[in-house]
Order: structure tokens, then C-alpha cells, then sequence
């Protein structure tokens, strides 16, 4: 468990967690206390994904991969002990009002099953790359990675006690900057430098991915798109969302 929170990561999710929290002026506890499970959620989801019966990964973040340093059972039951001590950590922190704490967790459920990762997971799993259109892909990435970037955002303001004009626009920041996550993420698959990226690349050349099927230059584009739409959803609150605008550019520009 160690060792898949704690290899070293970008952090965005958390970050945006916090970002948020810190844009509807949330004392720090309870953004902090949503970052750290959406963390829990992500590495568990990461240890599950690079299982021999899903992506079959000898390396993420650098490293190992946890079920050929631990063994299979040892890697399953560490992914969902991370998933219980997620909900945990947010079931416990006083910082957020019982009512609020209980929505989180709610949303945060609802991005990690059938709904969300997992069911974006299944979908992708059993997809047939040469049949699958663009807005089919766009469905699987929304849930497999856009809904836990949604949860992260979502969490960390309402820790705060955002108004739902606030999560509104938060929301529409986040679909945005979980499907530009994925697209890059495609393209560094097919481009990237795998000691850079800490994971061998070319791994999902067998599935269908936005860089396949819309070629590298397509994507960028695509990505640049949907980071100035994201980052627009913020006019709202007038210049104090500085931080997640510059997190949106980050996935833009990022190589690893």
C-alpha cells in the first residue's frame, strides 16, 4: 500500500481537490482530507490496472509494478484496502459538516463504480478498437478517468460548502480536464519517453485510444480545446481560480 500511494506522481487529482477547496475559501482539513482519498482511489486504481488480467504493466511510476513486487493476491488486496481507507479518511474528518461528508463520499463512490472507473474499465476492456467511434471512446474515457478528476474537484469544494452554482462550474472544469488528461496520456503512449514517463509505452496500441483514432496532431489540438473550455468554466469567480487554471495548463503542456 506503501509503496503504490507514495511512488512518486504527479498529484493532480489531489491538487485540484485542493485547489478547489481552497478557491470557495474551505478551511484546509477537509479539502485535504478529500485529497488524500481521491489519492487512495487513483493508486488503487493503478495496481488494478496494471494486473496481468487488465494492462499487464511491468512498470508504473518508475517502479515495479506492485504485483510483480508483492505477488497478484498480495497487489488485490492492497488496491482494496486502499479503496476502504479512502472512504475512512473521509468518514472521520470533523473538518467537514456530517451532512457534506456523507455527499462526498456518495460522489465519490459513484466515480468508482459501474458509473465511473470501473465500469469505464469493463467498457474499454471489452470494446472492439475497429468498431468503436469517437463519441464511444469519449463515454468509456468519461468514466474510467474523467469521473474521479469530477469527485476530486467536486469533494474539495464542498468541503467548503460551495453553492451549487459553484459545482456546476467546477464540474464542467473538471470533464474537461479529465478528458484532456486522457488524450495526453494517449499521446504519450504512442511518443513519450518510457524513462520519462516511469511506464513502458505502447501499451494501448491494442485498444482504441484518441491518438489512434485521431493521429497525434489531432489530439493536441483536441487537448488545447478542451484545456481553454475547462479553464473558461472558471470566469465565475473572477480571477481566484488562478491555481486550477494553471493545473489545466499543466495537463496541456505536460511530456510524462
Amino acid at each position: 500500500m506503501r509503496d503504490a500511494v507514495l511512488s512518486p506522481g504527479k498529484r493532480i487529482r489531489p491538487l485540484v481537490a485542493l485547489a478547489a477547496g481552497e478557491l470557495v475559501r474551505a478551511k484546509p482539513a477537509g479539502p485535504l482530507a478529500v485529497a488524500i482519498a481521491v489519492e487512495y482511489v487513483h493508486a488503487a486504481s493503478l495496481v488494478l490496472d496494471d494486473l496481468p488480467s487488465m494492462d499487464n504493466a511491468v512498470r508504473r511510476r518508475g517502479r515495479t509494478a506492485i504485483h510483480l513486487a508483492y505477488g497478484v493476491a498480495t497487489a488485490e488486496l492492497a488496491s482494496v484496502t486502499l479503496l476502504a481507507r479512502a472512504f475512512e479518511v473521509l468518514a472521520r474528518e470533523a473538518g467537514i459538516a456530517p451532512d457534506l461528508r456523507a455527499r462526498i463520499c456518495r460522489e465519490l463512490a459513484a466515480a468508482v463504480g459501474a458509473s465511473g472507473c470501473c465500469g469505464g474499465q469493463a467498457a474499454d476492456l471489452a470494446a472492439d478498437p475497429a468498431a468503436l467511434a469517437l463519441d464511444d471512446l469519449e463515454s468509456i474515457h468519461a468514466r474510467k478517468t474523467g469521473a474521479l478528476f469530477v469527485a476530486a474537484v467536486r469533494g474539495g469544494a464542498l468541503a467548503g460548502k460551495a453553492n451549487e452554482a459553484a459545482l456546476e462550474a467546477l464540474t464542467l472544469y473538471a470533464r474537461n480536464l479529465g478528458l484532456a488528461f486522457q488524450i495526453t496520456d494517449d499521446v504519450l503512449d504512442l511518443e513519450g519517453d518510457p524513462d520519462r514517463l516511469g511506464k513502458d509505452t505502447q501499451r494501448d496500441a491494442h485498444r482504441a485510444n484518441f491518438a489512434a483514432v485521431l493521429g497525434i496532431d489531432s489530439s493536441r489540438a483536441l487537448v488545447t480545446e478542451l484545456v481553454e473550455t475547462a479553464t473558461a468554466a472558471l470566469t465565475p469567480f473572477r480571477g481566484r481560480a488562478a491555481v486550477l487554471a494553471d493545473l489545466a495548463g499543466y495537463v496541456r503542456d505536460r511530456r510524462s
